[in-house]
Order: C-alpha cells, then sequence, then structure tokens
C-alpha cells in the first residue's frame, strides 16, 4: 500500500465499497415494474453522468475553502467565512428563482447552465489567485470583495444542480422505485464532498494554488459537453415510452401553476411542512459536523490522527453507506416511505449527539461524528433528493427541491452564526475541554428532527388530479401497506 500513489490510496477504500454496495445492490429482490432492459440501461446512462456532473460541482463549490487555506496570510479565517457567507446567501435565495426556471426549462438545459456557468466562475477566481500570487496584484475593492463576488455568481449556478438531478429522474423512476435512487443521491453527495476536500488538498500539496479553481473547471466543462448529448428530460426524448410515476403530479393533465400557487399549496400541505423543518435540522446539523470537527482537531493538535487526516475520504464512505442503507430499507423494509428512514436515521444522530457530550477528549469523537455524518447525508438523500419528488410531484420537482433545499441552507446559516459565537477561539481553543459547547448545541436539534420524523411516517404523495393538491394531515395519511415492496 505505501508504494501506491497517496491519490490511488484514498481512493482506493471508496473503490472498494463502491463494488461492495454494488454487489450487495445487484443481489436485492427488484421492484418489477415492466421496465425493458433497454430502458434500464438508458435510464444509467442518462442519471450517471447527470450524477458525476454534481458530484463535481461539489468540488467546484468548496474547494475555495481549501484555496483560503493555501494561501497563507494573505486570508484568514474570517475573510474565508466572508466569502462563503456571501456564496451561502446567493445560493440560498437562488432556489426561489431557479427552481421555477428549471421546471419551465427542464432539468436537461439548466444542468448545462449550472456545469457550464460554474466552470467559468471557477476560471475568473483561478486567474484572480493566479494574479495575486504570481504578479502580486492589488484587486480593486481588496482580494476578498473580488472573490466574494465570483463565489457568490459560482453559487448562484451551483443552486441548479440539485433541482436539475431531481427534476430530470422525476421523469424516470416511479415511485416505489426512488428509495434506492435516494440513496444514490446520497452516494453523489459524499463523492462531491471527497473530490472537494480530498482531491482540493492533493491539488494544493502537487501544484499552485489557483490550480484547484482550474482542474473542477475542466472536469465540469467536460460533463457540459458529455450531457450535451446523453442526458434527456423524459423517455419518451429517448424513444422509450413515458409513463405514471404515482407521484404527486400523477393524473394532472392541466397547465403548470405559477410560482406563487405551487408555493402556496406547498406550504399549505403539511407533510412537506414538516419535512422543511427536518431539512433545516438537517442543515444545521450536517454542517455543524462537517465544518467544525476540522477546525476543533486543527485547534486541539489531533490534525494527524487518522479521522482528521482522512476528512474528506472517511466522509465519502459514511455518506456512501448512510444513502444506500437509507435507500434500501425505504423501498425494502418500509414499502418506499421517506419518513420512517429519516426518524431510524435521526435516531441514530441523537444518540451519537449524547455520545458526543462524554467523548470530547477522547479519540472516539472522530468516529462519532463519522457515524453521525452517515445519518445526515442519509435523511438529506432522503428527503431532498427523493421526497421533494415524491410530493412535488415531477411536473413542479423544481420549485419542490428547490424549496426543501431552501430550508437546508436556512439551517447552515442558523448553525455558522450560532457556533461561530460559542465556540472558543485562540489559546482557549487548544483544550478540547472548552469545546463543550459544541456537543451541547448538536444535541437539541437532532431530538427535533426525530421527533419531526415521526410526524411523517406514515406519509405517501397523493396522486390527484389537480397539481400538488393539499394533503390530508399527516395523521389521516394511508397507513403503511404490508410487506416489502418488491
Amino acid at each position: 500500500m505505501s508504494s501506491m500513489p497517496e491519490w490511488l490510496q484514498k481512493l482506493l477504500p471508496i473503490l472498494i465499497l463502491l463494488a461492495a454496495i454494488g454487489l450487495v445492490f445487484a443481489r436485492l429482490p427488484k421492484v418489477e415494474l415492466g421496465h425493458s432492459e433497454a430502458f434500464k440501461r438508458r435510464r444509467f446512462f442518462n442519471w450517471f453522468p447527470l450524477g458525476m456532473t454534481y458530484a463535481f460541482l461539489y468540488m467546484g463549490r468548496y474547494n475555495v475553502n481549501i484555496a483560503t487555506s493555501a494561501m497563507g496570510n494573505r486570508t484568514t479565517n474570517a475573510d474565508f467565512g466572508t466569502i462563503f457567507f456571501w456564496g451561502t446567501i446567493v445560493y440560498g435565495v437562488a432556489f426561489l428563482l431557479n427552481g421555477p426556471l428549471t421546471d419551465r426549462l427542464g432539468g436537461r438545459k439548466t444542468i448545462l447552465l449550472s456545469a457550464a456557468g460554474s466552470s467559468v466562475c471557477n476560471v475568473l477566481m483561478g486567474a484572480v489567485v493566479y494574479a495575486v500570487l504570481t504578479q502580486d496584484w492589488q484587486p480593486p475593492g481588496g482580494l476578498v470583495a473580488v472573490l466574494s463576488v465570483l463565489y457568490a455568481a459560482n453559487m448562484y449556478f451551483q443552486s441548479f444542480g440539485a433541482v436539475s438531478i431531481v427534476k430530470v429522474n422525476a421523469a424516470w423512476f416511479h415511485v416505489r422505485e426512488r428509495g434506492l435512487l435516494g440513496g444514490v443521491f446520497g452516494i453523489l453527495i459524499s463523492l462531491g464532498v471527497y473530490f472537494a476536500y480530498d482531491w482540493s488538498a492533493l491539488i494544493v500539496k502537487a501544484a499552485p494554488t489557483y490550480w484547484v479553481f482550474f482542474v473542477p473547471a475542466a472536469i465540469l466543462l467536460a460533463f457540459v459537453v458529455l450531457d450535451y448529448f446523453v442526458i434527456r428530460d423524459t423517455p419518451g426524448d429517448t424513444g422509450h415510452p413515458d409513463f405514471d410515476t404515482a407521484d404527486a403530479s400523477s393524473g394532472d393533465t392541466g397547465p403548470r401553476l405559477g410560482l406563487k400557487a405551487v408555493v402556496s399549496r406547498m406550504l399549505r400541505n403539511p407533510t412537506i411542512v414538516v419535512i422543511l423543518l427536518i431539512e433545516f435540522c438537517s442543515g444545521y446539523m450536517r454542517n455543524a459536523i462537517m465544518q467544525w470537527y476540522p477546525k476543533f482537531a486543527k485547534a486541539t493538535g489531533i490534525g494527524g490522527t487518522f479521522v482528521a487526516s482522512n476528512w474528506g475520504m472517511l466522509l465519502c464512505v459514511a455518506g456512501i453507506t448512510g444513502g444506500m442503507f437509507a435507500g434500501v430499507i425505504s423501498d425494502r423494509l418500509f414499502d418506499s416511505r421517506r419518513g420512517p428512514v429519516s426518524a431510524v436515521l435521526y435516531a441514530g444522530m441523537s444518540a451519537g449527539a449524547v455520545a458526543s457530550l462524554f467523548l470530547i477528549d477522547s479519540m472516539m469523537l472522530g468516529w462519532t461524528v463519522i457515524f453521525m455524518s452517515l445519518c445526515v447525508i442519509g435523511v438529506h438523500g432522503m428527503l431532498s433528493g427523493t421526497a421533494s419528488m415524491d410530493f412535488g410531484g415531477k411536473k413542479n420537482a423544481g420549485v419542490a427541491v428547490g424549496i426543501i433545499d431552501g430550508a437546508v441552507y436556512l439551517g447552515t446559516a442558523a448553525q455558522s452564526l450560532l457556533l461561530g459565537r460559542i465556540l472558543p477561539s485562540g489559546e482557549a481553543a487548544k483544550s478540547a475541554a472548552n469545546w463543550g459547547n459544541w456537543p451541547i448545541a448538536l444535541v437539541p436539534l437532532s431530538f427535533v428532527g426525530l421527533l419531526l420524523a415521526t410526524r411523517v411516517w406514515n406519509a405517501r404523495p397523493q396522486p390527484k388530479a389537480a397539481p400538488l393538491p393539499t394533503a390530508a394531515p399527516v395523521e389521516t395519511l394511508p397507513s403503511p401497506r404490508t410487506g416489502t415492496g418488491g
């Protein structure tokens, strides 16, 4: 193993895990809906490049973290916080525009727009960093201001990514197939996190810092070309018959409603309101773990331990495992319901948060937060990647995932404001004992998420003639059918 290149050493565990998941997946009983083998092959060649484009969008999103760290005294943690803050704000607000745009234009066009726009923005950020580092250029208004503007533009285009992937897949997957698709969504998120953290770190070790922007820009441009020729919005666009996906758009033959009407109906649907609140908790928990454990490890002097030094790889492995676990139990155990899966995973997060209270001085803390990451990525894949299709319906999937992902980023903003104020800095941060507020801040939201998930235990999409009808209260939604759903 020691003779292998470093990048291969980091990638090998993920490849082994993917192979194992593929073997298990191949042995599972199939959900038979009458799809031909030709349709299944064409569907794979539709969602796989779409999904990999989404994964590499992550690399072109979180690379700014690695870049600002690698620039030494030219940027500080506060500078990174400013740049990331403006990008996050734009990303969250952009859903209000980009969700309806995706429903109108189709996911194929918007994923092309997302990858192309992000590629251009990464080239521009790389050019700025190149000029600053090699020419000692002083940007007008300062480096932070220029990077904030370019990163905000990048995040606008990035916000098309999740909306596009859900919009396209909503037409290709029946409700009973979407549990495993949600698992795949979790895998794509995990691969993206791995690319963003570990590949970017390898790039700045092997090449000047500005290449951390140029490399993902080149990869995204290559996927623009591939996606143009391969991805199609519906089976009918490839010569295969379209079919009823049995989601909330089933039976809806009327015109698409405007944004105001769709949002109004969604917010009157108690199931969707609960999902929004759960995803607020998911955004809070995911980023409170992913962003702050590396800072904790560096400050307390354990940055060289296995978990801290392989953070991106372990998050990827955890996310893949959590995504597939969530997908399998949703479709095979809970008959394609998403609420029970979220409740099981939030129970795991709650247990991990409580354990963290007692492990703050222990090396086991790292493995505990990895387990919690497994749980939260599984929930996010189930709700943003799958439930948004189910309850939004393929006609309104763009708006649905936009609103749900917007709730995720509200949670992200909340944890940033809270933890940035209550966690130690400077000399105080060097002692793990002073970080007790961190797990304390995780416990309440983990239990709130668990309680909310139990409220949608029996929730299912209700196909009706009107697009996105107001659902019955969660308590009166149909009881789960018996059996495995196979």
